[in-house]
Protein backbone atom coordinates (compact mmCIF):
# COMPACT_ATOMS: atom_id res chain seq x y z
CA UNK A 1 0.00 0.00 0.00
CA UNK A 2 1.11 3.23 -1.34
CA UNK A 3 2.24 5.43 2.28
CA UNK A 4 -0.03 8.92 2.19
CA UNK A 5 2.34 11.69 3.10
CA UNK A 6 1.59 15.90 3.22
CA UNK A 7 4.36 18.35 3.97
CA UNK A 8 3.39 21.42 6.47
CA UNK A 9 4.94 24.94 5.85
CA UNK A 10 4.46 25.74 9.82
CA UNK A 11 4.14 29.62 11.29
CA UNK A 12 3.10 29.95 15.12
CA UNK A 13 -0.90 29.56 15.91
CA UNK A 14 -2.93 26.59 16.13
CA UNK A 15 -3.77 26.20 12.64
CA UNK A 16 -0.81 24.48 11.22
CA UNK A 17 -0.81 21.99 14.30
CA UNK A 18 -4.75 21.55 13.75
CA UNK A 19 -3.57 20.48 9.96
CA UNK A 20 -1.40 18.14 11.23
CA UNK A 21 -3.13 16.34 13.56
CA UNK A 22 -6.23 16.15 11.22
CA UNK A 23 -4.11 14.94 8.45
CA UNK A 24 -2.23 11.96 11.35
CA UNK A 25 -5.95 11.64 12.15
CA UNK A 26 -6.25 10.23 8.54
CA UNK A 27 -3.61 8.05 7.55
CA UNK A 28 -0.82 10.80 6.82
CA UNK A 29 3.01 10.82 7.48
CA UNK A 30 3.43 14.52 8.57
CA UNK A 31 6.75 16.16 7.66
CA UNK A 32 6.93 19.55 9.11
CA UNK A 33 9.31 22.31 8.26
CA UNK A 34 8.75 24.42 10.88
CA UNK A 35 9.52 28.64 11.02
CA UNK A 36 12.31 28.74 13.41
CA UNK A 37 11.31 31.30 15.93
CA UNK A 38 7.37 30.61 15.19
CA UNK A 39 6.64 27.41 14.81
CA UNK A 40 7.82 25.07 17.97
CA UNK A 41 8.48 21.46 17.73
CA UNK A 42 6.83 20.09 21.06
CA UNK A 43 3.46 21.41 19.57
CA UNK A 44 4.08 18.90 16.97
CA UNK A 45 5.51 15.99 18.90
CA UNK A 46 2.00 13.40 18.60
CA UNK A 47 0.83 14.34 14.72
CA UNK A 48 4.33 14.88 13.10
CA UNK A 49 6.42 11.75 11.51
CA UNK A 50 9.85 14.42 11.32
CA UNK A 51 10.00 17.96 12.44
CA UNK A 52 12.78 20.02 11.31
CA UNK A 53 13.14 24.42 12.13
CA UNK A 54 14.38 26.79 9.30
CA UNK A 55 15.37 30.02 8.87
CA UNK A 56 13.27 32.59 6.64
CA UNK A 57 14.84 32.57 3.25
CA UNK A 58 16.75 28.61 3.42
CA UNK A 59 14.57 28.00 0.00
CA UNK A 60 16.84 25.77 -1.32
CA UNK A 61 16.72 23.36 2.52
CA UNK A 62 13.54 23.56 2.64
CA UNK A 63 12.86 22.35 -0.79
CA UNK A 64 15.65 19.38 0.07
CA UNK A 65 13.88 18.74 3.34
CA UNK A 66 10.32 17.64 1.48
CA UNK A 67 12.36 15.79 -1.39
CA UNK A 68 14.68 13.19 0.98
CA UNK A 69 11.35 12.33 2.57
CA UNK A 70 9.32 11.50 -0.74
CA UNK A 71 7.03 14.51 -0.07
CA UNK A 72 5.27 15.86 -3.55
CA UNK A 73 2.34 18.03 -1.58
CA UNK A 74 2.21 20.60 0.63
CA UNK A 75 0.13 22.79 2.76
CA UNK A 76 1.37 26.65 4.18
CA UNK A 77 -0.05 27.22 7.71
CA UNK A 78 0.54 29.87 10.74
CA UNK A 79 1.58 33.13 11.27
CA UNK A 80 4.96 34.46 10.33
CA UNK A 81 5.41 38.10 11.71
CA UNK A 82 5.73 40.48 8.53
CA UNK A 83 8.71 41.86 10.21
CA UNK A 84 10.42 39.11 10.13
CA UNK A 85 11.39 39.57 6.76
CA UNK A 86 13.66 42.33 7.87
CA UNK A 87 14.84 40.81 10.98
CA UNK A 88 15.12 37.41 11.01
CA UNK A 89 16.03 36.89 7.34
CA UNK A 90 19.08 34.17 6.62
CA UNK A 91 18.52 33.06 3.05
CA UNK A 92 21.02 29.92 1.78
CA UNK A 93 22.14 30.75 -2.03
CA UNK A 94 18.93 29.48 -3.44
CA UNK A 95 16.87 31.98 -1.27
CA UNK A 96 19.27 34.55 -1.87
CA UNK A 97 19.32 34.70 -5.26
CA UNK A 98 15.59 34.29 -5.31
CA UNK A 99 15.18 37.35 -2.69
CA UNK A 100 17.08 39.03 -5.42
CA UNK A 101 14.76 38.69 -7.92
CA UNK A 102 11.89 39.95 -6.40
CA UNK A 103 10.56 43.16 -7.42
CA UNK A 104 8.35 44.06 -4.29
CA UNK A 105 8.20 42.03 -0.16
CA UNK A 106 4.31 42.28 -0.51
CA UNK A 107 3.27 38.82 0.71
CA UNK A 108 1.15 37.50 -1.89
CA UNK A 109 3.89 38.11 -4.37
CA UNK A 110 6.91 36.45 -2.20
CA UNK A 111 4.21 33.73 -1.49
CA UNK A 112 3.11 32.98 -4.52
CA UNK A 113 7.14 33.24 -5.74
CA UNK A 114 7.84 30.54 -3.43
CA UNK A 115 5.30 28.04 -4.67
CA UNK A 116 6.58 28.33 -8.06
CA UNK A 117 9.90 27.60 -6.70
CA UNK A 118 8.54 24.81 -5.14
CA UNK A 119 6.63 23.83 -8.19
CA UNK A 120 10.17 23.26 -10.44
CA UNK A 121 11.27 20.92 -7.76
CA UNK A 122 7.89 18.63 -8.64
CA UNK A 123 6.30 19.95 -4.82
CA UNK A 124 2.56 21.08 -5.00
CA UNK A 125 0.69 23.69 -3.32
CA UNK A 126 -2.40 22.55 -1.06
CA UNK A 127 -5.33 24.59 -0.02
CA UNK A 128 -4.19 26.31 3.41
CA UNK A 129 -7.12 25.11 5.06
CA UNK A 130 -6.55 21.29 4.14
CA UNK A 131 -8.47 19.15 6.47
CA UNK A 132 -10.32 22.24 7.94
CA UNK A 133 -13.13 23.19 5.73
CA UNK A 134 -15.57 22.56 8.93
CA UNK A 135 -13.88 25.92 10.16
CA UNK A 136 -15.10 28.05 7.58
CA UNK A 137 -18.93 28.90 8.59
CA UNK A 138 -21.15 29.98 6.38
CA UNK A 139 -23.04 33.11 6.12
CA UNK A 140 -25.08 34.33 9.59
CA UNK A 141 -25.11 35.59 13.05
CA UNK A 142 -23.23 32.95 14.99
CA UNK A 143 -23.39 34.80 18.32
CA UNK A 144 -26.52 35.03 20.57
CA UNK A 145 -26.42 39.03 20.03
CA UNK A 146 -27.54 40.07 16.68
CA UNK A 147 -26.39 43.42 15.17
CA UNK A 148 -28.45 46.83 15.45
CA UNK A 149 -28.91 48.56 12.63
CA UNK A 150 -26.55 50.91 13.01
CA UNK A 151 -23.57 47.82 13.30
CA UNK A 152 -25.26 46.46 10.09
CA UNK A 153 -24.56 49.77 8.36
CA UNK A 154 -20.34 49.72 10.08
CA UNK A 155 -20.07 46.28 9.26
CA UNK A 156 -20.92 46.82 5.41
CA UNK A 157 -19.10 49.82 4.80
CA UNK A 158 -16.18 48.26 6.83
CA UNK A 159 -16.50 45.30 4.74
CA UNK A 160 -16.17 47.78 1.59
CA UNK A 161 -12.85 49.00 3.39
CA UNK A 162 -11.52 45.32 4.58
CA UNK A 163 -12.03 44.45 0.37
CA UNK A 164 -10.18 47.88 -0.56
CA UNK A 165 -7.12 47.49 1.49
CA UNK A 166 -6.86 43.43 1.09
CA UNK A 167 -6.94 44.18 -2.83
CA UNK A 168 -3.67 46.01 -2.52
CA UNK A 169 -2.11 43.90 -0.45
CA UNK A 170 -1.71 45.98 2.84
CA UNK A 171 -4.07 43.86 5.14
CA UNK A 172 -7.14 42.09 5.86
CA UNK A 173 -8.75 43.67 8.67
CA UNK A 174 -10.34 46.99 9.22
CA UNK A 175 -12.33 48.59 12.12
CA UNK A 176 -14.82 51.38 10.97
CA UNK A 177 -17.42 53.73 13.10
CA UNK A 178 -19.90 55.75 11.08
CA UNK A 179 -18.67 55.93 7.53
CA UNK A 180 -15.41 56.35 9.34
CA UNK A 181 -12.17 54.26 9.37
CA UNK A 182 -10.53 54.35 12.59
CA UNK A 183 -7.46 51.93 11.92
CA UNK A 184 -6.65 49.08 8.96
CA UNK A 185 -3.92 46.36 9.43
CA UNK A 186 -0.34 46.75 8.67
CA UNK A 187 2.27 44.29 9.82
CA UNK A 188 1.37 44.42 12.82
CA UNK A 189 -1.25 41.74 12.61
CA UNK A 190 -5.13 41.31 13.28
CA UNK A 191 -5.04 42.13 16.79
CA UNK A 192 -2.78 44.78 17.60
CA UNK A 193 -4.79 46.80 14.64
CA UNK A 194 -7.47 46.16 17.08
CA UNK A 195 -5.97 47.18 19.98
CA UNK A 196 -4.71 50.22 18.30
CA UNK A 197 -8.08 50.86 17.37
CA UNK A 198 -9.30 50.29 20.44
CA UNK A 199 -6.52 53.00 21.78
CA UNK A 200 -7.79 55.72 19.28
CA UNK A 201 -11.40 55.17 19.91
CA UNK A 202 -10.80 56.37 23.90
CA UNK A 203 -9.91 59.54 22.34
CA UNK A 204 -12.96 59.90 20.38
CA UNK A 205 -15.97 62.36 21.09
CA UNK A 206 -18.69 60.36 20.75
CA UNK A 207 -18.28 57.03 22.13
CA UNK A 208 -21.75 55.77 21.54
CA UNK A 209 -21.69 55.28 17.94
CA UNK A 210 -21.05 51.79 16.43
CA UNK A 211 -18.06 49.83 15.88
CA UNK A 212 -17.33 46.93 13.50
CA UNK A 213 -14.09 44.66 13.31
CA UNK A 214 -14.44 43.03 9.71
CA UNK A 215 -11.94 40.61 8.19
CA UNK A 216 -12.41 39.47 5.01
CA UNK A 217 -10.28 37.54 1.62
CA UNK A 218 -8.48 38.92 -1.00
CA UNK A 219 -10.60 39.46 -3.71
CA UNK A 220 -8.63 37.21 -5.31
CA UNK A 221 -7.88 35.05 -2.49
CA UNK A 222 -5.15 31.95 -3.53
CA UNK A 223 -6.67 29.38 -0.97
CA UNK A 224 -2.95 27.99 -1.11
CA UNK A 225 -2.05 30.96 1.70
CA UNK A 226 -2.69 34.22 3.92
CA UNK A 227 -6.25 33.01 4.53
CA UNK A 228 -7.72 34.78 7.01
CA UNK A 229 -7.82 33.65 10.00
CA UNK A 230 -9.78 34.71 13.64
CA UNK A 231 -9.96 32.90 16.97
CA UNK A 232 -10.55 33.21 20.16
CA UNK A 233 -7.68 35.67 20.99
CA UNK A 234 -9.37 37.90 18.16
CA UNK A 235 -12.45 38.17 20.35
CA UNK A 236 -10.94 39.05 23.34
CA UNK A 237 -8.90 42.01 21.23
CA UNK A 238 -12.67 43.08 20.43
CA UNK A 239 -13.24 43.11 24.18
CA UNK A 240 -10.35 44.79 25.28
CA UNK A 241 -10.58 47.45 22.90
CA UNK A 242 -14.33 48.05 23.64
CA UNK A 243 -16.28 47.13 20.64
CA UNK A 244 -19.36 45.19 19.72
CA UNK A 245 -19.05 43.49 16.38
CA UNK A 246 -16.44 41.14 14.86
CA UNK A 247 -17.76 40.54 11.18
CA UNK A 248 -15.64 38.20 9.15
CA UNK A 249 -16.23 37.20 5.43
CA UNK A 250 -18.66 34.13 5.27
CA UNK A 251 -17.28 30.80 3.63
CA UNK A 252 -13.39 32.13 3.72
CA UNK A 253 -12.29 33.08 6.78
CA UNK A 254 -11.00 29.84 8.93
CA UNK A 255 -12.68 30.10 12.83
CA UNK A 256 -10.38 28.03 15.00
CA UNK A 257 -12.02 26.90 18.15
CA UNK A 258 -15.20 27.61 16.31
CA UNK A 259 -17.23 26.65 19.56
CA UNK A 260 -15.36 28.37 22.24
CA UNK A 261 -15.07 31.34 20.01
CA UNK A 262 -18.85 31.44 19.90
CA UNK A 263 -18.61 31.06 23.47
CA UNK A 264 -16.36 33.86 24.53
CA UNK A 265 -18.76 36.00 21.67
CA UNK A 266 -21.81 35.74 24.08
CA UNK A 267 -20.12 36.06 27.45
CA UNK A 268 -18.52 39.22 26.28
CA UNK A 269 -21.87 40.26 24.36
CA UNK A 270 -20.31 40.76 21.25
CA UNK A 271 -22.40 40.16 17.95
CA UNK A 272 -20.17 37.38 15.64
CA UNK A 273 -21.45 37.43 12.22
CA UNK A 274 -20.57 36.05 9.23
CA UNK A 275 -21.20 38.48 6.31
Amino acid sequence: MTTKKIGLIAGEGKMPVYIAQKAAANGYEVYVAGAKGNAKEEDFKTCARVFRSFRLGQLGAGIRFFKEHGVTRVVMAGRVQHTSIFSNLMPDLRGAKFLASLKNMQTKNILSRVMDEFKKDGIEFENSALFLEDFMPQKGILSARTPTAEEQQAAAFGYKIAKAIAALDIGLTCVVSQNAVIAVEGMEGTDRCILRAGELYKTAADKKSAVAVVKVARPDQDSRFDLPVIGKGTVESVRKAGFGVLAFEAGKTLVLDLEDVIHLADKYGICLAAV
